[in-house]
């Protein structure tokens, strides 16, 4: 079930950026060298791609505590509760990547060994072990630089819906559709993935202060 607003039209009502931390801001300057500076669906498959992997991260530290807490069930059952909501965020982020790939194949879009295929890869797998290793060492650490870059993509997005006005007329049908919620417009599309972007940064600033598994 994805936790998408399937509304027509999503409100931008878009704040300030985060003040972003250095590895952040690392990561961001290298996708404007690699990809440009402006926005593009290229980039943001990308961008999609890499978002997914502090998800995976977190479930693979979260089914690790749970082995090893399983002789108490209801702190088991507490994390397991926090997998379940980390899932979600991660399979909507996957139908934003379904949903992009469809878009770059509908334009017949040649993928390119290098930027397409081994620079993604690449990229999520820096950003994977960067992840998991702050999730280690300090759970609040991961969630902030998943704030920063979920807070970069709602901005991304929404910024790239109202710079192209064209969108506001170029009817959105696919097959995901039924699946990620029916939008009536591009534009309308791309303010409900900021919006889902945004709901993701909500989550992340708010998991920031919540203590790790065993420390409670």
């Amino acid at each position: 079930m994805s936790i998408t607003n399937s509304s027509p039209a999503v409100s931008s009502g878009v704040g300030p950026r985060r003040r972003y931390s250095l590895a952040a801001r690392a990561l961001f300057t290298a996708m404007d060298l690699l990809y440009g500076k402006g926005g593009s669906v290229r980039k943001y498959r990308v961008l999609e791609i890499v978002a997914r992997v502090p998800y995976q991260a977190w479930e693979n530290v979260a089914y690790v505590a749970i082995t090893h807490t399983s002789d108490t069930p209801t702190f088991a059952r507490e994390i397991h509760e926090r997998v379940v909501t980390v899932r979600d965020q991660q399979d909507n982020e996957q139908w934003h990547l379904l949903i992009l790939e469809e878009m770059l194949h509908s334009t017949g879009h040649q993928r390119t060994l290098i930027r397409d295929r081994l620079l993604p890869q690449l990229i999520a797998f820096t950003y994977y072990q960067v992840s998991w290793l702050l999730y280690v060492l300090h759970p609040g650490w991961s969630h902030r630089l998943n704030a920063d870059f979920e807070d970069h993509a709602e901005h991304e997005y929404f910024s790239w819906a109202e710079d192209n006005p064209e969108l506001e007329t170029t009817p959105w049908e696919s097959v995901f559709a039924d699946d990620y919620g029916h939008h009536a417009t591009v534009a309308d599309l791309f303010r409900s993935i900021g919006a889902d972007e945004r709901r993701h940064k909500l989550e992340s600033e708010a998991q920031m202060a919540v203590p790790r598994f065993g420390d409670r």
